[in-house]
C-alpha cells in the first residue's frame, strides 16, 4: 500500500428523516440517491479515481491476471450445434472479440463436425454480436429467437445497461430487418404459428414484469395488444413457447405463489386460460406435455411433488411422484417419449429421466438418475429444443470439472460426451476438491465446497476465499471458473458456503433463511469461516469473502456480525441499505420483495428484525475488514446509491487503519446489474477486484 493514500472522498451530510413506527432515523446520505444530480456524479467519479490511485501499484498484477484469464480459456470456440427445426444453431467465439456471433447450417442427419475458428460450408451468420456491439459502451442481448419455419430472427437488445430491451426481427436470408417498432421490452421471445405475431413483456416503473404484449411484425407498436396484466405489485409476470410449439405457458409468480395461463399460438388473438389458478402460499411450474400438462407444485409437499392434467381441465391434478426425504423437485420438461425432471439431492443438482409409453403415460417405475459419482457434481439440463428427440442433452460441472456437455440415450441408457469445455493450462491433477461441513450456531450442519492445490497442507497458514449468496432459493453450485485458478495458484483455498435462505439443501433451507430467519444466513457464513479457520485450512488472518446483490447484503451482514473474522471483503452490487429500500413501496421491485423479506412498512416487528440487520444501519466503530464494494450506475435491481452510501458511513465510522484496509467503491458509469458488457470488459472487471484481494492477503505471488 501507499505511505501517504490520498483523502477519500466525503460526502456532504445533508440530513433526511425517516420517521416509521416511533422510530426517526435520520439518514445523512439518502441525497445521493438522484443520478442526475451534478454533485452525485461528480462525488462517484470522485470515487473511481480515489480508487485508480489506491490500486495504481496493482497495475501490473492486474495486466498479468488478465492474461492468466485469456490463457485458461480457448478464446476461438464454439458451442456443441444445438439442432432446432431442420438447422443445427452454433455460437463462436473469435480471439480478441468480446462478444459472439450466432451461426447456422443446415440439418444433414447427423451433427455436424465443427472445429473453432473453421465455418461450414453453407454456415450462415444469424447476428454478429461484436459488429453489432462496435462502437457502444454497452452491450446485452437479451434473447434470441428463431420463427418456428425458421426465416426470421428475433433479437433483443439492451444497449444501456438498464434491462430494457429494443426488440429487432430480421429476415435470414436477405438480412433485412423487417422491424425495430418495440422498445423498452422485458425478457422473453415467441412468435405465433403463423409467424404474423410476436409476443413480449413489459416492465412497470419499477422495473416489474407486468404485462405480457402482443405485436403484429411490420406493424407500429402504438397497435400492440395487451394480451394479460399481472396487476398484484408482488407478482412478475413472464412466458415461454412449449416444446412442441403449439403454447404460449405464462406465469405470474411472487415468491410463494403462482399462477399458470395457456395461450394457443394457431390462434394468437385468443385470451389466455387458466392453468391451474391462483392459491395463496401454492408455488406451481407447468409445462405442456403435448396431451396433458405436468406440474411441479408445493400443494401438500415441501419438497414440491410431480402431477399431471388434462388439457381440457388443468385443475384437475393427479399426484404421480412425491419427493423423497431430502429431495427438492425443481422443474419439469416434457418430450414426446420422455420427461426430464431437475431436483435436489444430498445438497446437489441433478436430473431424474422417467420413459413415457406410447398412450404418453408416465412410466414412473422406470426412472432414471443421471449421476457420474463425484462428490460435487452438478448435474443440470442443456439445450433441449426439439419435441420428438430420443436423447437428452445434459451439463456436468464441478469445482474441478469444467462445463461438459453429454447426451444420454434414454431408452437404452447409452452416454456420450459431446465436449468438455477447453481449458488451456490446466491440470486438474494439481488440485483436490471436497465437500466439509460447518456447524452453525443453533448446531444446523452447513455445507461447503471446497477447492485447493493438492499440496496444501491445514496447517493455519493459507490464505481463502469463502464465497456466498443465501438468497431467494437461489442454489450456488459447485461449478467450474477459469478465474479461480489465479487465486488457487497463489495457494488461495476457495470455498462456498452454502448458507440458509439458498436452496442447496430444499425448500426448508430456504425457509429457515428469509423473513424473520434472515440472521441465519448471515451466522451460517460466519460459522463457514469459523470452520475455515479452525480446521487449519485457512488463516484466521488471511480469509477473503465476497457476495454479490443479495450475496452482497450477506457481506455488508458478515462485516458487522463478526468483522474480526474476515480480512478482505469484496461486495458486487451489494444491497446493503434493505431497510430503507423495502420500506419504500415505490422503488424498483420492493412490494415483490416483501415475500422475501418481510414488510417492514406495515408490520413493526419485520421492522425491527430488518433494523437489526440491514448493513448501511448497523456499521460499529470497531476495527474492519478492507472492503472493495462496485457497483453500476444504470443497476434497476440495485440502486447505486446503497453502496455509495455505505462506503462512505463505513470510512467515517469503522477504527481500522484505511491505510492498510482501504474501503474502495467503483461506480461503473455506463453498466447495468451485471457490470461491464464484454468477456475482455468483465475480465478487466475481475482482475480489478482479485488483485485487490490477493494483495490484501498476501498472496500476489505464484506458488
Amino acid at each position: 500500500m501507499t505511505a501517504e493514500p490520498p483523502a477519500a472522498p466525503t460526502p456532504a451530510h445533508r440530513p433526511t428523516e425517516r420517521t416509521f413506527h416511533g422510530e426517526t432515523v435520520v439518514d445523512p446520505f439518502e441525497w445521493m440517491r438522484d443520478k442526475t444530480d451534478p454533485e452525485v456524479i461528480a462525488h462517484l467519479e470522485a470515487e473511481n479515481a480515489y480508487a485508480d490511485a489506491r490500486t495504481a501499484h496493482l497495475d501490473a498484477l492486474r495486466a498479468t491476471l488478465v492474461q492468466e484469464f485469456v490463457g485458461h480459456t480457448q478464446e476461438t470456440d464454439l458451442s456443441v450445434p444445438v439442432r432446432r427445426g431442420d438447422w443445427w444453431y452454433i455460437t463462436r467465439t473469435t480471439a480478441g472479440d468480446d462478444y459472439p456471433r450466432f451461426t447456422r447450417v443446415a440439418d444433414t442427419g447427423a451433427l455436424p463436425q465443427v472445429e473453432p475458428g473453421v465455418m461450414l460450408e453453407g454456415e450462415q451468420v444469424l447476428l454478429d454480436a461484436q459488429a453489432e456491439a462496435a462502437g457502444r459502451e454497452f452491450y446485452s442481448l437479451g434473447g434470441l429467437a428463431p420463427s418456428p419455419d425458421h426465416t426470421l430472427f428475433a433479437t433483443a437488445v439492451d444497449t444501456a445497461g438498464d434491462e430494457r430491451f429494443t426488440l429487432r426481427i430480421t429476415d435470414i436470408a436477405s438480412g433485412e430487418i423487417l422491424d425495430e417498432a418495440v422498445t423498452g421490452a422485458g425478457y422473453g421471445l415467441a412468435f405465433s404459428t403463423d409467424q404474423q405475431w410476436l409476443f413480449y413483456a413489459r416492465v412497470d416503473d419499477a422495473w416489474r414484469q407486468h404485462q405480457i404484449w402482443r405485436h403484429r411484425i411490420g406493424g407500429p407498436a402504438s397497435e400492440d395488444v395487451l394480451v394479460i396484466e399481472e396487476p398484484d405489485e408482488r407478482f412478475m409476470i413472464g412466458f415461454d413457447r412449449s416444446r412442441d410449439g403449439s403454447t404460449l405457458v405464462i406465469q405470474a409468480g411472487s415468491t410463494s405463489t403462482t399462477e399458470a395461463w395457456l395461450l394457443d399460438l394457431a390462434d394468437p388473438t385468443s385470451a389466455p386460460v387458466s392453468a391451474g389458478g391462483r392459491r395463496d402460499g401454492v408455488d406451481y411450474g407447468v409445462e405442456h406435455a403435448g396431451d396433458r400438462l405436468l406440474i411441479v407444485h408445493n400443494d401438500g409437499h415441501r419438497g414440491f411433488a410431480l402431477a399431471q392434467a388434462p388439457l381440457e381441465t388443468p385443475e384437475r391434478w393427479e399426484e404421480l411422484l412425491a419427493p423423497a426425504p431430502g429431495e427438492r423437485l425443481l422443474a419439469v420438461e416434457a418430450f414426446a417419449g420422455f420427461v426430464a425432471l431437475e431436483l435436489r439431492s444430498g445438497g446437489l443438482a441433478s436430473v431424474r429421466l422417467i420413459p413415457r409409453a406410447a398412450d404418453g403415460t408416465l412410466q414412473i417405475a422406470q426412472a432414471t438418475d443421471i449421476s457420474h459419482g463425484g462428490e460435487l457434481d452438478t448435474v443440470e439440463i442443456d439445450a433441449n429444443p426439439n419435441w420428438d428427440q430420443t436423447t437428452v442433452r445434459y451439463q456436468l460441472t464441478s469445482m474441478l470439472t469444467p462445463p461438459t456437455v453429454a447426451e444420454r440415450d434414454v431408452a437404452s441408457g447409452a452416454t456420450e460426451t459431446l465436449r468438455v469445455t477447453p481449458v488451456p493450462n490446466f491440470d486438474p491433477a494439481l488440485y483436490v476438491e471436497r465437500r466439509e461441513w460447518a456447524t452453525a450456531a443453533d448446531g444446523t450442519a452447513i455445507p461447503l465446497s471446497v477447492l485447493a492445490r493438492r499440496e496444501v497442507q491445514a496447517d493455519g497458514t493459507a490464505p481463502g476465499y469463502l464465497y456466498g449468496y443465501g438468497s431467494y432459493e437461489m442454489s450456488i453450485d459447485p461449478s467450474f471458473a477459469p478465474t479461480r485458478l489465479s487465486l488457487l495458484d497463489r495457494g488461495v483455498v476457495i470455498a462456498i458456503a452454502h448458507v440458509r435462505g439458498g436452496g442447496e439443501m430444499g425448500r426448508d433451507w430456504y425457509e429457515h433463511g428469509r423473513l424473520l430467519e434472515k440472521k441465519n444466513s448471515f451466522s451460517d457464513f460466519v460459522a463457514a469461516a469459523r470452520h475455515l479457520t479452525d480446521s487449519g485450512l485457512v488463516a484466521a488472518d488471511r480469509l477473503g469473502a465476497e457476495g454479490r446483490s443479495a450475496g452482497g447484503l450477506l457481506m455488508g451482514g458478515i462485516a458487522n456480525l463478526a468483522p474480526e473474522r474476515f480480512r478482505a471483503i469484496i461486495a458486487g452490487v451489494p444491497f446493503v441499505d434493505a431497510l430503507t429500500t423495502i420500506l419504500d413501496p415505490s422503488l424498483p421491485l420492493t412490494v415483490g420483495e416483501w415475500e422475501e423479506w418481510g414488510d417492514p412498512l406495515h408490520d413493526p416487528e419485520v421492522y425491527e428484525y430488518m433494523r437489526g440487520y440491514t448493513p448501511y444501519e448497523n456499521i460499529q466503530a470497531v476495527q474492519y475488514p478492507a472492503i472493495f464494494a462496485s457497483t453500476s450506475l444504470n443497476d434497476t435491481r440495485v440502486f447505486f446509491n446503497e453502496p455509495a452510501k455505505w462506503i462512505a458511513r463505513l470510512r467515517e465510522t469503522v477504527t481500522s487503519d484505511q491505510a492498510e484496509r482501504p474501503i474502495l467503491f467503483r461506480c461503473e458509469m455506463v453498466a447495468g446489474h451485471g457490470g461491464r458488457s464484454g468477456r475482455y470488459r468483465k475480465w478487466e472487471q475481475r482482475a480489478d477486484e482479485l488483485a485487490w484481494l490477493l494483495d490484501q492477503l498476501g498472496a500476489t505471488e505464484l506458488v
